[in-house]
């Protein structure tokens, strides 16, 4: 099922941070020479740290605007799926197919190229499909440079779009990081930036009920849920039951916004 009236915020200034660095340098310089190194340096850690703290922030808009709730789709969430796909994208479809749900599959460009026929059937059940990047470089992902970051990006849109026959609208950064350099492949390609408002951290957690109660705090109508397949505690499929039990025990239904 669909959603109208969805925002899609695409990035239209992907460079304005550029403006905002100079501002505030220019600031510390001016604070240091009237006032002296017991304002300037403090001055300087803190615009440092107003340009790197919004990095680790998943839901922060500094370096491009995120998607992070549904508007008016009543009670309702959007199940994302992050990292296929794998050997677990099969039994979660069958529970989706099971629950009468949908939900966008997150991929890795590379493992998509090797299993097309995974691709194919997600999209064959009537799930959607978004980049999240092409080698899932999760320890460094943050730090990447202009030409790094819009490979990661551009690799993994072009292996999508030649796999599922139309190129993915959505993207979601790994581990939720998003550096200055994001935005550019984003506006290039059209992408909307996807967060989440509801997560349990089961990609390191394989509790089921840890990750229930995690999730259900972030649960509201329109909420967006985060969640995982292919984890290494092999418990992946058993969370997306659980997920999928206890959103019918609340009465959610979930959509999948229009691209």
């Amino acid at each position: 099922m669909t959603t109208p009236h969805t925002q899609h915020p695409v990035p239209r200034h992907p460079h304005a941070w550029i403006g905002w660095v100079v501002a505030s340098q220019l600031l510390v310089v001016l604070l240091w020479w009237r006032l002296g190194w017991h304002w300037g340096v403090p001055a300087l850690l803190l615009s440092h740290a107003l340009f790197v703290v919004p990095v680790f922030l998943p839901w922060s808009g500094f370096y491009g605007p995120a998607l992070v709730r549904l508007a008016d789709v009543g009670q309702a969430v959007w199940l994302t799926i992050d990292d296929g796909p794998s050997d677990d994208t099969v039994p979660i479809l069958d529970l989706l197919d099971r629950h009468g749900a949908r939900a966008t599959f997150f991929l890795v460009g590379a493992r998509a190229q090797a299993r097309p026929e995974l691709v194919q059937e997600i999209l064959r059940r009537g799930h959607g499909i978004g980049n999240h990047s092409h080698t899932h470089p999760q320890a460094h992902f943050w730090r990447l440079g202009p030409r790094a970051m819009a490979r990661e990006i551009d690799a993994a849109q072009q292996a999508l779009a030649q796999v599922a026959g139309a190129a993915p609208r959505w993207f979601r950064s790994v581990v939720g990081m998003t550096n200055p350099f994001v935005a550019a492949s984003l506006r290039r390609h059209g992408l909307v930036r996807v967060a989440w408002c509801a997560r349990g951290y089961d990609a390191v957690d394989g509790d089921p009920d840890r990750v229930l109660r995690r999730i259900e705090s972030g649960l509201a109508p329109g909420a967006i849920v985060l969640l995982h397949e292919g984890a290494p505690h092999g418990a992946s499929v058993r969370i997306v039951e659980a997920v999928l039990e206890r959103l019918a025990e609340r009465g959610y239904r979930s959509v999948v916004p229009p691209a």
